[in-house]
């Protein structure tokens, strides 16, 4: 999930076009949607958006990822969400960001301004539509992670997680879950402890035990194999055919 320099990528060639928002659009809409976009690039720790700002623009990431947090008035941050390649940031016809959105990893973004963009769903169907299935697998997700920090075990809770990016990364790849699944993983320990609400020690702790169960396999930190996504859904509480596919 790496960076890749974008200077301008034509629609229909983009890598997350058969999950992202204009993914139903037809060859002249691509061109209408082409024709009003440009490309942000972020680097890791980067605010992209502060919440209660004024957003003027919407997107997709294309690659990296980044978090969606939020602060209390005291001060302490509270991690909410990914974002992972072909997820949607921003919302039509609201004026502020609800989230902080920071960067995780580099990131690149396909930007809209939003404007244009509200003009362009308005008389585009296909938009608006895959617009709301994804806010709809928005909220599911929402709800199944509110199982995972809620009643899953520290080991379940890592499992679920790598299992969420493992399989976004094998959709996005249009191969579909494999034998064998092989991803670099975009968070740091750090990162993973705050999402999941863990320490930092707990974390490495269960990285290491599914690693010495075979579970996982890892080369370096970051590079992630699994050999069987079967057992590692079964190691994350959830049906293998099932789960929390985002």
């Amino acid at each position: 999930m790496n960076s890749p320099t974008f200077t301008h990528v034509k629609c229909g060639d983009c890598p997350i076009r058969h999950r992202a928002v204009c993914a139903r659009c037809n060859a002249d809409e691509l061109e209408e949607l082409d024709a009003i976009k440009y490309y942000r690039t972020y680097e890791a720790g980067q605010t992209v958006i502060w919440a209660g700002d004024p957003m003027n623009f919407v997107g997709s990431v294309v690659s990296g990822i980044a978090t969606l947090t939020q602060t209390m008035e005291d001060g302490r941050t509270q991690m909410v969400g990914l974002l992972l390649p072909s997820d949607f940031v921003g919302r039509p016809g609201r004026d502020g960001a609800a989230y902080n959105v920071v960067a995780t990893s580099d990131i690149v973004m396909c930007c809209f301004r939003k404007k244009p963009f509200e003009e362009v769903m308005a008389r585009t169907p296909h938009i608006a539509h895959r617009l709301l299935e994804m806010t709809l697998d928005e909220l599911d997700a929402a709800r199944e992670w509110m199982l995972v920090l809620g009643r899953k075990t520290a080991r379940e809770k890592i499992a679920s997680l790598l299992a969420i990016i493992a399989r976004r990364d094998a959709s996005l790849s249009q191969g579909g879950p494999q034998a064998a699944m092989i991803f670099d993983l975009p968070l740091t320990r750090e990162a993973m402890a705050d999402y999941l609400g863990l320490t930092l020690e707990t974390v490495s702790r269960q990285m290491s035990a599914l690693k010495r169960d075979g579970v996982i396999q890892l080369q370096g930190k970051r590079h992630v194999t699994i050999p069987d996504m079967v057992r590692l859904m079964d190691e994350a509480g959830d049906d293998s055919d099932g789960g929390m596919l985002m």
